[in-house]
């Protein structure tokens, strides 16, 4: 039961009620621009940011993705002027994904294990630009697969165990390839613990693992799904075998959990605006180095919303990353990271 005489919210509104108007005037700090920022309790800058870039094969290609406004796919030439102004922004990192021709595409996801596939050839390029920011890369198999899935499928199931095995083979190409972070986003059990050994073997030690551990299977990833034209290929199957049931909050730390003491450094939840409550709770439960994913329906929500009420989107976009930003989330993947880094510096 709870003890209201000692528990420290129920007596700090007591102590509150105790004094009186005009005493307590909490609109005092919040007058003037300059006393706002000094009582400011979260802040936001572009080194917080982390810029997805999906990347197609060919030269000097844009692509524009219908469901997501002001978003592209970039041929690698292009991809690499655009990480040079990410970088002269502040941003401290890309994320890459890879459009894949539909005719590399198998059952098995091969061309994820080819070395000098487009997403090699990327990370070669930046790195040969000699550009002073960090290389995410993403280690599932949809990309890849002709059904859409993150793995394989044996007998109608996804099958974890084989496509562990392929995903460890996929992370340890994409360092060799000279990538900085690891970032599994597949959900299978024991992939990080996999990783992390063979990593190891192979004197990659200091190769960071971004864990997509509370990654749930959302009604949010249309827009993604569609820039890296797996939708068709899902069609009306549903990732939800491996993908966290959003109906569950403490499961999200059971996952963390687990994929910390596997040798994850870092955690992912994703999405973000959403799971705000997940970005919590995780933070706070593990205190180790927290990411959130503003995925692309939430990005395509504000950006459609702009459009209907005449306002200027970066004015959500700001919002909404802080409060992705006070629930905890240390760094953000959003699609919005160059033109909200701008307006950061421009304030």
């Amino acid at each position: 039961m709870l003890n209201h005489t000692t528990n420290p919210i129920i007596q700090n509104i007591m102590y509150l009620n105790n004094r009186t108007f005009p005493n307590t005037r909490l609109r005092r700090t919040r007058i003037k621009s300059w006393s706002r920022k000094l009582v400011q309790e979260t802040q936001l800058n572009s080194t917080q940011l982390i810029l997805p870039i999906f990347i197609i094969a060919g030269t000097n290609k844009k692509i524009a993705i219908k469901s997501m406004p002001n978003v592209y796919r970039l041929s690698i030439d292009l991809m690499v002027k655009e990480a040079a102004v990410a970088a002269e922004l502040e941003i401290q990192a890309i994320a890459l994904f890879p459009v894949i021709d539909k005719n590399l595409k198998d059952n098995q996801g091969s061309e994820a294990l080819n070395p000098n596939n487009l997403v090699c050839q990327a990370i070669k390029a930046i790195k040969k630009a000699k550009i002073n920011i960090g290389v995410i890369t993403d280690v599932a198999l949809d990309p890849y697969t002709n059904h859409g899935h993150d793995g394989i499928i044996i007998e109608d199931e996804i099958a974890n165990d084989e496509t562990v095995e392929i995903l460890t083979q996929q992370a340890l190409i994409q360092v060799e390839a000279g990538c900085d972070i690891i970032a599994p986003s597949d959900m299978q059990d024991g992939r990080i613990q996999a990783i992390r050994t063979t990593l190891e073997q192979h004197k990659y030690k200091n190769i960071m693992i971004l864990s997509y551990a509370a990654k749930y299977a959302s009604n949010f990833y249309g827009p993604f799904r569609d820039a890296l034209d797996s939708n068709k290929n899902l069609a009306d199957k549903n990732k939800k075998s491996y993908q966290q049931d959003y109906h569950n909050s403490n499961e999200s730390i059971y996952e963390a959990t687990m994929d910390a003491a596997e040798g994850a450094d870092i955690i992912m939840v994703k999405p973000a605006h959403t799971y705000l409550d997940i970005i919590y709770k995780i933070k706070n439960e593990l205190n180790m180095p927290t990411f959130a994913y503003q995925v692309s329906g939430e990005y395509s929500m504000l950006e459609l919303l702009a459009q209907t009420i005449n306002i200027n989107p970066i004015k959500l976009h700001h919002e909404s990353l802080v409060a992705i930003k006070r629930a905890g989330a240390d760094a953000i993947l959003t699609y919005n990271a160059i033109n909200m880094a701008k307006e950061l510096q421009n304030k």
